[in-house]
């Protein structure tokens, strides 16, 4: 009979075996110890005493890395969203070290085992500092924007054969929405009399928590404060708002009450590039190259900064903005002028 964790069962004898972890082996190895009783009440209270001093005396010495890591996950599983936890357990889970492992995949490993290791500090009383590791730096590559000439055909292919699938596109390349965001975007996020679109939801496809490789689509708040955002809409979309205006609160892209999840809005980009004859490129690049061409035509870099949703003013210059030659030159050609 099992009771909180707790293993008891009754012998021929009639006596009650009882039955918990005493030690761990140096390589994790579960130690059982038993204790027996004449009713099972006894045998309970026995275990129930063991188990104390095992676990006061375990304290500190060892624990697995993976009993930590369970434990951490459900004491952090009502604090963080639910595409947070998802990406803690695919740290751990779903990918293993090896050589040729990217060095900011690294850093993220190590980020989470460190916010794991401060729990372990709390419950068990560790001393295990990390300050002395070094961590290698990650060197992000420069993505280039799709160039002028591929924008225009693309506009011009988009323009000719509009739909909410191309719609949508528009709203990436003209306003800088994220893919997630795109799909989240329902009838209820337009300020018509104002122009305006609210951003306050994003859909993810997420791995499920019960660890069968299943995922799932979720609805949930854009990834951080700053994600939540009024952006004012250029008037040459408008149009388009309004061609597609639905007084039912659909989601935009869908026209139903479901959205488009983000993987199925990427393949439909993908099959609009080889129509339009635009070379072949993820669809987040559509957000860079708005962020670029923003920056290009003097946009202030704060109120950029603040129409991406970005958190500081230095994650937009180091991440987006990448100017070419000939816009650098023209800003040299202005300082010369007294």
């Amino acid at each position: 009979m099992e009771k909180i964790g707790i293993t008891i069962t009754k012998r021929k004898d009639g006596r009650y075996v009882g039955k918990f972890i005493a030690d761990y082996t140096d390589n994790g190895k579960t130690q059982y110890q038993y204790v027996y009783g004449k009713t099972y009440e006894e045998a309970e209270s026995k275990v129930l005493i063991g188990r104390e001093i095992a676990t006061r005396y375990l304290s500190g010495r060892y624990i697995t890395v993976g009993k930590v890591y369970r434990e951490w996950l459900n004491a952090v599983v009502n604090r963080v969203k639910e595409s947070t936890l998802a990406n803690y357990r695919n740290t751990f889970i779903n990918k293993k070290l090896a050589d040729g492992l990217s060095a900011s995949y690294v850093r993220d490993i190590f980020t989470v085992f460190k916010t794991m290791l401060k729990y372990a500090q709390e419950e068990y009383g560790f001393r295990l500092s990390l300050k002395n590791a070094t961590l290698p730096k990650a060197e992000r590559k420069q993505v280039e924007k799709i160039s002028d000439t591929e924008q225009k055909k693309l506009v011009s292919y988009l323009k000719a054969n509009m739909s909410l699938t191309a719609f949508g596109i528009l709203l990436s390349l003209f306003m800088g929405l994220r893919i997630g965001e795109l799909c989240g975007l329902r009838w209820e996020d337009v300020d018509f009399r104002n122009k305006i679109l609210h951003i306050h939801r994003t859909v993810q496809r997420i791995s499920s928590a019960n660890g069968n490789r299943k995922t799932k689509i979720v609805i949930s708040a854009p990834k951080s404060a700053t994600s939540f955002r009024d952006i004012a809409i250029p008037d040459a979309l408008m149009k388009y708002f309004e061609m597609f205006r639905s007084e039912a609160d659909y989601f935009i892209l869908s026209g139903t009450d479901k959205p488009v999840e983000p993987r199925t809005m990427q393949y439909r980009y993908k099959k609009i590039l080889q129509s339009a004859e635009v070379e072949n490129h993820n669809y987040h690049k559509l957000r860079h190259t708005f962020a670029t061409n923003s920056a290009e035509k003097g946009f202030n870099v704060k109120v950029l900064s603040a129409v991406l949703g970005h958190s500081s003013v230095t994650l937009t210059l180091n991440r987006y903005i990448h100017p070419d030659r000939t816009y650098e030159r023209r800003l040299m050609n202005m300082c010369m002028q007294l």
